[in-house]
């Protein structure tokens, strides 16, 4: 037999990634259990609404709590439970094609450890940023849900990977934003002729900013490493 037919087609994730994916995996199929009638008796329909209302992140929480000086160890969770909770299914399975496709990737290069942090400080710090942000803005924010900011904390993790090749191939540094760029600019066309656009980019574009910067640190080697790859030549 010829070597590597043998071999499967996929490969295999780690376990760092299945992690991350099997929590938004675990909630769609409670979620289609319960539109079939399958569970939850007649509130089974409501599932995916109760579930958001449980995970969502409303910047309110945290502004309220800066005014009165007490944190609120209760609601805490939020900060990163709504990375794993979706308004649709169509919505869960980009974010998780995303998780799975970039957590592969990334974890080529960071311990497992380090890509659980890098995508929970991702959606940490997209949601303090959007809570910042919207203070400033006018009208009521609306809460975040989903698994984009973190996500995109994968692509500035991502990024910087490429980033440092490019700089140790004396490249062009820049060629490595051109995904989050892309992105970007497909998010702004699909807000434009859906009229979706809403604020969520601004914690999206703040979990891009908090995986790159957690890079210089997670990754093996750290920072020295990081400036070694840079310095090659």
């Amino acid at each position: 037999m010829r070597e590597g037919l043998t071999e499967s087609p996929l490969n295999p994730l780690p376990a760092a990634v299945w992690l991350l994916a099997l929590p938004v995996i675990a909630s769609e199929a409670v979620f289609g259990l319960g539109q079939l009638g399958l569970i939850g008796g007649a509130q089974g329909v409501g599932l995916r609404l109760t579930g958001m209302q449980l995970a969502a992140f409303a910047p309110e929480m945290v502004q309220r709590m800066w005014q009165v000086g007490v944190i609120d160890w209760d609601q805490l969770y939020r900060l990163v439970s709504f990375s794993f909770v979706h308004a649709s299914l169509t919505h869960a399975l980009l974010v998780l094609a995303f998780t799975l496709a970039l957590g592969n990737l990334v974890a080529r290069e960071f311990r497992p450890w380090a890509v659980i942090v890098l995508f929970l400080g991702s959606a940490i710090g997209g949601a303090l940023v959007y809570t910042v942000a919207m203070s400033l803005l006018p009208g009521r924010p609306a809460p975040l849900i989903g698994g984009y900011p973190a996500v995109y904390g994968l692509v500035g993790a991502f990024t910087f990977l490429l980033w440092t090749r490019l700089a140790a191939a004396n490249a062009n540094r820049m060629r490595a934003f051109t995904l989050i760029g892309m992105l970007l600019l497909f998010q702004l066309v699909f807000g434009i002729f859906f009229g979706n656009a809403g604020y969520g980019w601004i914690a999206e574009l703040a979990g891009f900013v908090v995986g790159f910067g957690l890079s210089f640190v997670l990754v093996d080697g750290g920072i020295a490493r990081a400036l070694d790859r840079i310095r090659e030549r």
